[in-house]
C-alpha cells in the first residue's frame, strides 16, 4: 500500500503511476513459434509488457537476492536513486533512496535479503548504499576520481569487488573483504568502454573492457594474483557484457562495427573464436543465464524494440522481437531456472517489465 504522503511525494518528483499497459503487436513468424516449442519454460514473452511507472533518466538496473524476489533501481528526474521491488506477490511503490548521480546504478547481492548499490557521484567519487535485511544504510563515499559506471560483482558471502575507469582511463579496483574496504588499486590498461566483471566461482574474477584498438581485453584474478592483460581481438564499438552459467565457464558478447552481435566463450580450457550472431543493434546488449548451459541475450534493434536470442544447450534459437520501445540498454535478471525478468526505460521514460 502506498500512503497518501508517499504518493504525493512521488508525484512531486515527477513520478506517474500506470495500472495497465498496451501490448505491442509483435506476432512472431511460424519458425520462431516452432523453436519456442523446444523452450517451454522460456523466460520472456513477446508482447507481455507491464508499466511500473516512474519517470526515469537512466537505464534501469535489476538484481535478485532470492527466489521470487526482484529489486529495480534507476535515476529519477532529480538525479536521485529510485527503487521498486517485487516481494513475491506484488510490486511495492517507488521509494527514493536519495543521492545525486550521473551514471547508471550498479546493484549487487551477496546473500539472502542483502543488496549493495554503487554509483558515480556528482563529485566523480564512488558512492555506496546497502540494505542489511531490515533497513537501508546511508550513502558512503568510497572516494576515487572516476569517469565510468561502476561494475560490481560478488564471488561469495560478504564479499564485494568494484571496478571503475579512472580519469587516467585505467582500470581501478576496490574490494570489501567482509570486515573492511581495501584501498583503490590500479590494474592499468587504457580503456574506452564501460567495464563488465563476472565471477564463475569462489575467489575468482574476470574483467572485460574495450581498448583503444577497439579489441576486447581481459584480466582475471585466479585466487592469489592478477593475470596480465590479454587481448581477445575483435573490432568492437560498444561495451562488452559477460556472464557465467557454471564453474570455469564464461561467455562475452559485444557489438561489432557492423552493429551485429558477436560472441566469444571460455569452455574451461581455451577461448573459442568470435562467432557472429547477426542482428542489427544500436546499444550495449545484456546477457543472463538461468541455469547451466543456458543463455539469453537481449539487444535494442534499430526499431527501438528489444530483440532476444537464446542458447538452449545445443544451439542458438533465431532472433525474436519481444516488443517494447527503448533507446537505452535493457536490464535482465534471473531468480531461478526458467525465470528471467527484463526491464527497460521506455521511450515514455517509464519503467517497463517483461517476464
Amino acid at each position: 500500500m502506498v500512503h497518501l504522503a508517499t504518493f504525493l511525494g512521488l508525484l512531486a518528483h515527477g513520478f506517474t503511476f500506470v495500472t495497465a499497459a498496451p501490448a505491442p503487436n509483435t506476432s512472431p513468424p511460424k519458425s520462431v513459434l516452432e523453436d519456442r516449442a523446444t523452450l517451454e519454460d522460456r523466460a520472456t514473452q513477446p508482447g507481455r509488457w507491464e508499466s511500473l511507472g516512474g519517470i526515469l533518466t537512466s537505464a534501469p538496473s535489476a538484481v535478485s537476492w532470492g527466489a521470487n524476489r526482484l529489486d529495480v533501481f534507476a535515476l529519477g528526474t532529480d538525479s536521485a536513486c529510485w527503487h521498486r521491488w517485487w516481494d513475491g506477490s506484488r510490486w511495492d511503490g517507488w521509494e527514493s533512496l536519495g543521492g545525486t548521480f550521473h551514471k547508471r546504478l550498479a546493484p549487487v547481492s551477496w546473500g539472502a535479503n542483502r543488496i549493495d548499490i554503487f554509483s558515480l557521484g556528482s563529485d566523480s567519487a564512488l558512492w555506496h548504499k546497502w540494505w542489511d535485511g531490515s533497513r537501508w544504510g546511508g550513502w558512503e563515499s568510497l572516494g576515487g576520481t572516476m569517469q565510468s559506471t561502476p561494475s560490481a560483482v560478488s564471488w561469495g558471502a560478504n564479499r564485494l569487488d568494484i571496478f571503475m575507469v579512472g580519469t587516467d582511463s585505467a582500470l581501478w579496483h576496490r574490494w570489501w573483504d567482509g570486515s573492511r574496504w581495501g584501498g583503490w588499486e590500479s590494474l592499468g590498461g587504457t580503456i574506452v568502454s564501460e567495464i563488465s566483471s563476472v565471477s564463475w566461482g569462489n575467489n575468482r574474477l574476470d574483467v572485460f573492457v574495450v581498448g583503444t584498438d577497439h579489441a576486447l581485453w581481459h584480466r582475471w584474478w585466479d585466487g592469489s594474483r592478477w593475470g596480465g592483460w590479454e587481448s581477445l581481438g575483435g573490432v568492437l564499438q560498444y561495451d562488452p557484457v559477460s556472464v557465467s552459467w557454471g564453474n570455469n565457464r564464461l561467455d562475452v558478447f559485444a557489438l561489432g562495427t557492423d552493429h551485429a552481435m558477436y560472441h566469444r566463450w571460455w569452455d574451461g580450457t581455451r577461448w573459442g573464436g568470435w562467432e557472429n550472431l547477426g542482428g542489427t543493434f544500436q546499444s550495449t546488449p545484456v546477457a543472463v543465464s538461468d541455469r547451466a548451459d543456458r543463455l539469453d541475450i537481449y539487444g535494442i534493434g534499430t526499431d527501438n524494440a528489444v530483440w532476444h536470442r537464446g542458447w538452449d544447450g545445443s544451439r542458438w534459437t533465431p532472433w525474436e522481437n519481444t516488443g517494447g520501445s527503448t533507446p537505452r540498454q535493457p536490464s535482465a535478471v534471473s531468480w531461478g531456472p526458467g525465470r528471467t525478468d527484463l526491464f527497460i526505460s521506455g521511450t515514455d521514460s517509464q519503467l517497463w517489465h517483461n517476464w
